[in-house]
């Protein structure tokens, strides 16, 4: 290996519709790694020039990691996907962001010379397996007040938020929220989310087989005054409710990742370039402040300032969460830079898979707008910690990626 990092690109990203979690979802019957397994296959499906063999690394993050979700998850994958049993995997855990971590994992690798291409992905079938479900915390993690001990219940570190940053009411999170599912309603009927889908054939809860074609947590047309009603769980009174905050859901995603050079003599495309990534942690108890200080330290390392950034994939949580960000860096809630196509309130959230529907979305962006040079995928991530990744894009002028290539002609 040579002193010098090389570029990494991402090629291609896919993940299943996602379901709802619990007896009367789509996934009710249906194993999570089989889930991701889909994913896996449907990389290889749409680059047949890649030789299966020329994979070097299988990552795939899952919170939950027993049942189905564990026996290191990314190498079982890979030999239930039929890739040779030359190609290794590993599972990875960090909470919300495991395949966000998945993937600045074996980019690393990819950089430093260790793997030249690598599939990176997460799942979670909260329905099989709810969050928490076989932890055994320390004790001392109360007795001693490490964390104050809302931090183990997302929820009521959303209303925490709520309390540090008074302004951020429930009717601006409601607000948020309706327009979450408006502009995700918009996306499916303009074709923008179903050619990121790979169909499932599952059997429900009642037995009954179906061939799962579309998300199933949205509820299109969903107003302000129908959240406005919803009664709020964490806190009597409180402000995070069901509207404003992602789902309890099953789903999986996978990413193909490679080496520029590599990606271009395999004739591989190239969605988007990685140009740095950053984790932070901050107080557990207000988990969701934690993508202020990554994309801080993401930005910085880059070279870069939040008036760089172009597009953004932000995770929705919670969407106190998301306006706590986009307040911090003075960016309007209805910035049309920001999820253009909807969140997780409208989508769902299965746990460990959405970093990298944060990215394959941010891709597709960058191809319909070649104006915008840099683009952002964070998330806040449970235990007090946020992550931001920044990309470049391919199809701007000014990419590193296309200087690259001219100059190598």
């Amino acid at each position: 290996m040579s002193g010098i990092l090389r570029d990494v690109v991402f090629v291609d990203g896919v993940r299943t519709p996602f379901g709802k979690a619990g007896d009367k979802g789509v996934y009710a019957r249906t194993r999570a790694d089989d889930l991701v397994v889909k994913c896996i296959r449907e990389l290889l499906r749409r680059h047949p020039q890649l030789p299966a063999d020329r994979v070097d690394e299988v990552a795939v993050a899952a919170t939950t990691q027993i049942g189905d979700q564990g026996l290191t998850i990314g190498r079982t994958a890979a030999l239930l996907s039929g890739l040779p049993s030359s190609v290794p995997g590993f599972s990875v855990d960090r909470m919300c962001a495991g395949a966000m971590t998945a993937v600045t994992t074996t980019s690393s690798a990819i950089a430093s010379g260790a793997y030249d291409v690598a599939i990176a992905g997460g799942v979670e079938h909260m329905g099989r397996h709810p969050m928490g479900e076989g932890v055994d915390p320390n004790p001392r993690i109360v007795a001693e007040k490490l964390v104050d001990t809302s931090a183990l219940v997302m929820g009521q570190t959303a209303e925490n938020l709520h309390d540090r940053f008074p302004q951020i009411t429930k009717a601006r999170c409601d607000a948020f929220a309706a327009a979450s599912q408006a502009k995700y309603a918009a996306a499916v009927a303009a074709g923008r989310i179903p050619r990121d889908l790979v169909p499932v054939a599952a059997r429900d809860g009642e037995g009954a087989w179906t061939l799962v074609t579309a998300d199933e947590p949205p509820r299109p047309g969903t107003t302000v005054a129908d959240l406005a009603s919803l009664r709020t769980p964490f806190r009597p009174h409180g402000r995070v409710t069901a509207g404003n905050a992602a789902g309890l859901n099953d789903g999986a995603t996978a990413c193909l990742l490679a080496e520029a050079k590599t990606a271009a003599a395999l004739g591989l495309p190239v969605g988007m370039r990685l140009v740095g990534y950053a984790f932070a942690g901050v107080e557990p108890h207000v988990m969701g402040v934690g993508p202020v200080p990554s994309t801080q330290k993401a930005l910085a390392r880059a070279g870069l300032t939040i008036d760089d950034i172009g597009l953004f994939e932000i995770n929705e949580a919670f969407a106190v969460q998301v306006l706590a960000f986009l307040d911090h860096f003075a960016i309007a809630e209805d910035d049309p830079r920001v999820n253009p196509d909807g969140g997780a309130i409208a989508t769902g959230h299965p746990l460990a898979s959405s970093g990298v529907r944060l990215m394959t979305q941010l891709s597709r962006h960058f191809a319909a707008h070649p104006e915008v040079r840099y683009g952002m995928t964070t998330m806040c991530i449970g235990l007090g910690m946020g992550g931001t990744v920044i990309w470049e894009n391919p199809h701007h002028a000014d990419d590193g990626t296309a200087r690259d290539e001219e100059h190598a002609a």
